[in-house]
């Protein structure tokens, strides 16, 4: 009976577990363009943006963001609110059920969305903490050799640059990889025996203090 108990979820974090998997299936969707029309308007839209401020500042990227918004909406409100006194229609609000929509943020998936963030902050903790203090060296080794590449790639590029380039891989990977996944699983592999087999030796090659660390 303690046992059921124990590994019974709670309402919070049942709620917080079902935020998370229909948050991975929304982005699932997008990224594999299950629904083309979808995945462009969301893929174009965010390389938009991110284009935008990478020649603006964000102050101005958001007041054309939300000017052309206001543009599009007051056009049509206006073109609804003539078209309905030339016809004489008492069709209403051409917004209204969009005004009647309910989209507050109720405590249950405010709770949710925190469950997620502190389980996701806490791990990334965890794994920080012991890649600074070196519980495992090869593992460390494999951080300092990312953040030394990052010091070159961080010369060449900048940030908004960065983020746009992400944008592209984030949306074009998952579909390649879908189309040929037998070959590239093929080479991924192969150089992760590589490194592998490249690490064991630089471990090997190590003091012994050092080697038992990774055992303990």
């Amino acid at each position: 009976m303690e046992d059921q108990n124990s590994t019974a979820q709670t309402p919070e974090q049942s709620s917080g577990s079902d935020l998370h998997d229909s948050a991975l299936s929304v982005v699932e969707e997008l990224v594999y363009w299950r629904d083309v029309r979808r995945s462009a308007l969301v893929f174009g839209g965010s390389l938009l943006v991110l284009i935008s401020l990478a020649t603006f500042s964000l102050i101005s990227v958001l007041s054309y963001l939300l000017l052309a918004m206001l543009c599009v909406t007051i056009t049509f409100r206006v073109y609804k609110s003539v078209i309905q006194a030339v016809q004489k229609s008492d069709e209403g609000h051409p917004f209204k059920v969009l005004l009647e929509r309910n989209i507050s943020i109720t405590p249950d998936m405010a709770h949710g969305y925190m469950d997620i963030i502190l389980l996701n902050l806490n791990q990334a903790l965890i794994q920080t903490r012991r890649l600074l203090l070196v519980e495992d060296v090869v593992d460390s080794l494999k951080l300092a050799g990312l953040m030394w590449v990052l010091t070159y790639v961080g010369a060449v590029f900048n940030g908004v640059t960065l983020l746009i380039l992400a944008d592209i891989v984030f949306f074009c990977t998952p579909l390649v990889y879908e189309k040929n996944k037998t070959q590239i699983d093929r080479y991924v592999e192969l150089v992760r025996t590589q490194l592998e087999e490249k690490l064991e030796k630089l471990q090997e090659k190590l003091p012994g203090a050092v080697q038992r660390s990774k055992t303990d």
